[in-house]
């Protein structure tokens, strides 16, 4: 026969371990990515930057127009850029953390 008091703590231990994941960073820069990337594609009409790209062959056109876009459109759009690859660092980073972890172990 279980007490009220345990079943209120194994509750609470049960919500703690179920929002544990959402609470750290990689949660904060996969928010971040995803708002960024939203907020990019209010700003940019994406499907005509991928109309007016080079051949993707091409690997130096091809980066020759992703800076000239990047130089050449609002300072918003830049700051959400740099934003989404931060986030996007930061994700591969707490990855590859967590894989060498698992390595060791």
């Amino acid at each position: 026969m279980e007490s009220q008091i345990k079943r209120n703590v194994m509750r609470r231990v049960r919500t703690i371990h179920a929002v544990r994941p959402f609470t750290g960073g990689t949660a904060l820069a996969a928010v971040f990515l995803v708002l960024s990337l939203y907020a990019i594609g209010r700003a940019v009409f994406v499907a005509q930057v991928f109309r007016n790209m080079p051949a993707v062959e091409d690997v130096f056109a091809v980066s020759r127009f992703f800076l000239s876009a990047f130089l050449n459109t609002d300072f918003v759009v830049q700051a959400l850029t740099i934003f989404v690859a931060a986030s996007a660092l930061w994700m591969v980073r707490d990855a590859l953390k967590v894989l060498t972890q698992y390595r060791a172990v």
